[in-house]
């Protein structure tokens, strides 16, 4: 009786993914996308209709009293800061949410078992808060739009500042979330720097109207900068130096991504 001889064991070859691993990247950029999108109505359809909800309050109860800021309407003032208003909290709500009920739910080995590097996490969770803070303020302007006049007056602006501003809260919502270890931590950076910043910023009103003192200590305010920058390229009015602002957010948003990677790099709060 002839026994056939076993096949030699082939052990699978070690899969090369180069220097940059961009399907892993690609993968996890889709998984907070997809993350986001899935709860539609609690992660866009929300903020869209809470701004215009405070456009709308804001109309109703100074607009009246104040019809006109810099030689337009109150609400062509007020829109371009309440949809950067909305991009900055959606970014940072973004990665600050992913990655603190990744760690409290025990699944962050999720992330940190699979072939990427510090610098691959760092980007597509960036990217993915950025996303989502671009999806609100699309979703926003066009629910904006068929109430206020907003036009386009600085092209490279509009680009610009979303993009700078979603990516700087999309990298601090990363520090925020590496840093957190519940949720009361995460809603004291929101409640108490956040929304402070946020509301402090130029939004409601035009920084020239403040004293000389609370002027200059306005200006040290990243928010100021990204809403000022926004609000130009929308009507072409702004209250602070564009050249400086587009410098502070562009040195912002290179300091918070070598944070953040730096911290991922360590394993600070994840690993241990």
């Amino acid at each position: 009786m002839n026994i056939a001889a076993p096949k030699p064991f082939h052990r699978p070859g070690v899969r090369r993914f180069g220097r940059v691993n961009w399907m892993g990247l690609w993968t996890l950029y889709l998984k907070e996308v997809r993350r986001f999108m899935k709860v539609g109505i609690q992660t866009v359809l929300a903020p869209v209709t809470n701004t215009v909800l405070f456009l709308v309050v804001f109309h109703f109860a100074l607009g009246r009293a104040r019809t006109e800021i810099a030689g337009m309407s109150f609400v062509e003032f007020l829109a371009p800061g309440l949809i950067m208003m909305a991009i900055l909290q959606n970014a940072f709500a973004n990665t600050s949410s992913s990655l603190l009920i990744s760690k409290v739910q025990g699944n962050i080995v999720d992330i940190l078992m699979p072939p990427l590097s510090a610098g691959e996490m760092n980007l597509g969770f960036a990217l993915g808060g950025l996303t989502r803070g671009l999806v609100v303020a699309v979703c926003t302007a066009a629910a904006i739009l068929p109430f206020v006049d907003l036009g386009v007056a600085h092209i490279w602006a509009v680009l610009w500042f979303p993009f700078a501003g979603a990516l700087i809260m999309s990298l601090t919502g990363i520090i925020g979330g590496i840093w957190a270890e519940k949720f009361d931590h995460m809603q004291s950076i929101t409640h108490f720097v956040i929304t402070p910043l946020a509301f402090l910023s130029g939004t409601f009103y035009s920084l020239k109207d403040l004293p000389g003192i609370a002027f200059s200590v306005a200006q040290f305010n990243p928010f100021f900068y990204l809403i000022d920058g926004f609000r130009y390229g929308v009507t072409g009015y702004a209250d602070g130096n564009l050249a400086v602002g587009v410098g502070v957010t562009a040195v912002t948003a290179a300091g918070l991504y070598g944070l953040s990677y730096q911290l991922l790099r360590s394993g600070y709060r994840i690993k241990s």
